[in-house]
Parts: C-alpha cells; structure tokens; sequence
C-alpha cells in the first residue's frame, strides 16, 4: 500500500504565521496551497485568492486545488480578524462580519475537505485559537465571541466524527502572540511558531484528537491537588505532548 501524498491548506497565507507555515510545510516536503482575501505569490506555494467568508468562493478556491494538487490531507484554519472595536461602537453588521470570518471561514473550509476525508477514512484538521474567550480583552469583544465558538467547532467536530472515523484528527492550536500583530514588538516570531505548527500539523495519532496545543506543548486542563493525586493513584497521568 502506497503512502498517502500530503496535501495542506492554510488560509491567511500571504503574509506572518500563515506564510510562514506554509513554508515550513513545504520545507518538510508537503504540496501546499495557501488562501488569502487579496491575490498573492509565495515561492512553492499554490496561492490562490479567496474571502473564506463565502461559501461560493471557498467551493471555487478548493475546486483549483483538487485539480492542481489532490484533495486536501490537512487543512489549518488560521484566517482571522481581530478589530478594535468598543462594544458601544459594534453594529450587528460589524459584529457579525468578525464571526463570519472567523468561525465561519474555518466552517466552509472544514465543510470543503470533509468528504474526502472521510472517504480516505484519514484527515488532519487545525483550528487556530486563542483563549479570548476565557478572558475577554476590552475593545474585542466580536474577536472573543468568534474565537470561544471556534474552539467548540473542534469539539463539536471531534464529538460527530471521533468514534466513527478516528483517523480524523483534530486539535485547536494556541500559537502565541506573534510578531507582527498588534505591534507586539517582544510576541513569538512567526517562523518559530510556524516549525511548532508544521509538526503539529504532521501529526496523526488518533490519541491526539480533541486536545488543544499551547506554543511548543500540549495544554493540560488545570486539575486539582486532590484531582492529581487521585490520577496518580488511578494511574491516569500522562506527559504532555511537546512538539
């Protein structure tokens, strides 16, 4: 039985974490297509031009990928927006359009590669996340609400696939703060995060499915002293993951 080819996709290709990422995907040897609102080129890289917010143009962009490269293998949903914007300032328009890119474009990139995911009965999916949700910032309200719905995207995907076809594997990835966003001037360098990523991306041990990676390690959910202990009696503790 011949190997599987890897195909990847990223969206928000063209400029920090995602073109790193694709890079370092095809650094490693995998055909990548990257997505972005406005048209770009990125040396080996199938760039193709698309707002993930519309369903049309998610079909058409994976349509060219599927007749360039091969049905998707990986999919990285890393497009986002993140205004700034006072609550008293957002409109249901504003509001909404935040949502629609950020939870709905990974939706209608997820819903692109499904099926033949399915088929194969083997897929890769990673949804960028943050944790807004737990802790709101001021003036983010929209990029909160959207980014906390993402991460129930992947344990909604986890809970309807996972038993059924357990060589899908999905994770939400935390990358840190990166350079240059924000004007952050001291957050990680996309190009480390985007190596952190690749490997996560390569990885597809069903046991992984559902657990969410922060940077270069897994995220444990904090337990207890009573909760560890009694883990470590049950000998239920396990080494986190690092990447």
């Amino acid at each position: 039985m011949h190997e599987l080819a890897e195909i990847a996709v990223i969206t928000e290709a063209s400029w920090g974490l995602g073109k790193e990422l694709a890079l370092a995907l095809v650094r490693r040897g995998i055909a990548v297509a990257g997505i972005a609102r406005e048209p770009f080129e990125t040396e080996g890289v199938l760039s193709i031009a698309a707002d993930v917010r519309q369903p049309e143009e998610v079909a058409r962009a994976f349509g060219v990928i599927r007749d360039r490269l091969g049905s998707p293998t990986i999919l990285v949903n890393n497009a986002e927006t993140y205004p700034d914007r006072d609550i008293l300032d957002e409109t249901p328009a504003s509001f909404m359009d935040t949502v629609q890119l950020n939870l709905g474009g990974a939706f209608n990139c997820c819903h692109e590669v499904l099926p033949a995911m399915v088929q194969k009965g083997t897929g890769r999916i990673i949804n960028v996340v943050t944790f807004a949700d737990v802790s709101p910032a001021p003036l983010a309200a929209g990029y909160s609400v959207s980014k906390g719905a993402l991460r129930i995207l992947t344990r909604a995907l986890v809970a309807d696939l996972g038993d059924r076809f357990p060589g899908i594997v999905v994770n939400d990835w935390v990358p840190g703060t990166h350079r240059p966003r924000k004007g952050i001037p001291d957050g990680v360098d996309p190009a480390v995060a985007a190596e952190w990523g690749a490997t996560l991306a390569l990885m597809r041990d069903p046991e992984i499915n559902g657990r969410v990676f922060l940077r270069d390690h897994e995220h444990l959910v904090h337990r207890s002293l009573k909760g560890r202990v009694k883990d470590r009696v049950l000998g239920r503790g396990r080494v986190r993951i690092r990447l």
